[in-house]
């Protein structure tokens, strides 16, 4: 695959927002060596929902990323990456609070673990009484999906700020859902456990991965959580499996799409990238609403998890979360 993460996409300023990402962004500190050979940390853009944003930017799809960047470095380093990206900063809310911090851990076989540094950070503390600066008062464009999930639906004031934000948009746009559990966050598991059930059955579209699962539901099968999912309301579940390629159940059927062979440099956002893969592809197709999601055919189902299985995989040919580029050689949806 050719695609370029370097070049920047083409913006889409005279077009209608098409989704609004709502959520976390920080900075990513990815293992590295210094010259000397001794250990070391990049700063690398992250963060579930910026990186879904930056990834949608990248596939060509009017994005805005909802969140409070800090005026600091690390908040300047945010906005060059959304920015380079094609990602619209127009629901972007400044703040001098300092940029969440996630150290990365790579495990040998490439996947990445993550430990936290968000107490007092501009995007953890993203308030209700802050959408009202947004523009048209914090009221979402007309047709615009909302995608939300990960850390902002575990760290206080911004999980109530998103969960009130979920509840006010459900039913009135496409929302899409990425639990994305980071256990070590959890702090009251029950609580956890009911408030995501209630967000599930809010959304439309929902992506987890099986490691997540794991977490909220041991000892039952993905096929069993998937249907329960869709007998709470949601329209799509997909559950991917890393180098096992991704599961998608939706009304007209269940799908698999296995993973193409990649060099493996490591995970980093490979999740996220499959997300904006799956919106991606909803919008170049034209469904990109409850109802194109609710008639998604079969064959349609393939072949849009065959395209997200395809740009998740090509991140993780690069370092850190860096998506490809719709011009760069991935193709568009059939």
């Amino acid at each position: 695959m050719s695609a370029t993460p370097d070049r920047p996409a083409r913006p889409h300023i005279a077009d209608q927002l098409a989704v609004v990402v709502a959520g976390d962004a920080l900075v990513d500190l990815t293992p590295t060596r210094t010259a000397d050979g001794a250990a070391a940390f990049q700063p690398r853009p992250g963060g579930s929902c910026l990186n879904v944003a930056a990834g949608l930017g990248r596939l060509e799809v009017p994005t805005a990323l909802l969140a409070r960047i800090s005026d600091a470095h690390f908040g300047d380093l945010l906005r060059a990456h959304l920015a380079a990206s094609g990602t619209r900063l127009t629901h972007v809310l400044p703040t001098s609070d300092p940029t969440t911090l996630a150290a990365v851990h790579l495990r040998e076989d490439g996947s990445a673990a993550y430990s936290f540094h968000a107490n007092g950070a501009a995007d953890r503390g993203l308030r209700p009484e802050h959408l009202a600066a947004l523009p048209d008062g914090g009221a979402l464009p007309p047709g615009a999906a909302l995608h939300l999930g990960s850390l902002g639906l575990l760290l206080e004031p911004l999980a109530s700020t998103l969960d009130e934000l979920l509840r006010r948009e459900a039913g009135q746009r496409l929302v899409s859902l990425d639990p994305n559990v980071r256990p070590s966050l959890v702090t009251d598991r029950a609580a956890y456990l009911r408030r995501c059930a209630e967000w599930v059955a809010l959304a439309d579209v929902v992506k987890a991965s099986d490691e997540d699962l794991a977490w909220l539901y041991p000892g039952v099968s993905y096929e069993a959580v998937a249907e329960r999912w869709l007998a709470s309301g949601a329209g799509l579940v997909l559950i991917t499996f890393g180098s096992r390629g991704a599961w998608a159940a939706g009304r007209a059927g269940r799908v698999h799409a296995p993973a193409p062979a990649v060099r493996v440099v490591d995970t980093v956002g490979a999740g996220d990238a499959f997300t904006a893969g799956v919106l991606a592809h909803l919008h170049h197709t034209g469904r990109l609403c409850r109802e194109g999601v609710d008639s998604l055919g079969a064959g349609e189902l393939a072949r849009l998890l065959s395209y997200a299985v395809e740009i998740a995989a090509d991140t993780c040919t690069r370092a850190g979360a860096q998506p490809p580029y719709r011009r760069g050689g991935v193709p568009a949806p059939a």
